[in-house]
């Protein structure tokens, strides 16, 4: 028990710590913006999976856990798209979820943000060529904000929605 606790001292703290995001490649757009600033200082989230490998999922899951928490940022997960403001797509299309999506997006009311979450969701990734999918998500419905990475890390998915908030800091 002397030497667990003793290497616990040496060690100190290693819970709490995240990497800084990189700076997005595809920024957030000023329409985009423009839009959220309509909700003041927070964002009520709807997640809509489109047919992804559930790993954007995750990350999604992730902003939520004490290390990240979206929470102080004011970004919190609606459980119906009629009390949301901004729509997370993951996935791409596929035949199966392409009418869920078009009425989820019509459910969710205006004015509306729609992120793309994920390389899927942006052109497909691997599942591009696929005999269920229909395509990239802005082939159904408009996107405002996308966000690459496959998955993105929860301190870049933070970082854009920050950024869409028109807030520098992310810590």
């Amino acid at each position: 028990m002397f030497r667990i606790i003793k290497k616990s001292l040496r060690i100190g703290v290693v819970t709490g710590r995240y990497q800084k995001a990189e700076k997005p490649e595809l920024p957030v757009a000023p329409e985009a913006q423009d839009k959220a600033s309509h909700f003041k200082r927070s964002l009520a989230i709807r997640e809509v999976d489109t047919g992804s490998c559930n790993a954007c999922e995750m990350e999604m899951n992730a902003l939520l856990n004490p290390v990240y928490d979206a929470d102080r940022f004011g970004i919190h997960i609606a459980a119906s798209p009629r009390h949301a403001d901004t729509l997370v797509v993951t996935g791409p299309v596929t035949v199966n979820m392409e009418r869920a999506l078009k009425d989820v997006y019509r459910q969710t009311p205006d004015p509306k943000i729609v992120i793309a979450l994920g390389d899927c969701a942006i052109n497909c990734g691997i599942f591009k060529g696929s005999y269920a999918v229909t395509g990239p998500v802005e082939r159904h419905i408009p996107v405002d904000v996308r966000i690459l990475g496959c998955p993105p890390r929860p301190a870049e998915i933070l970082a854009a929605l920050s950024e869409l908030q028109g807030k520098n800091n992310t810590a």
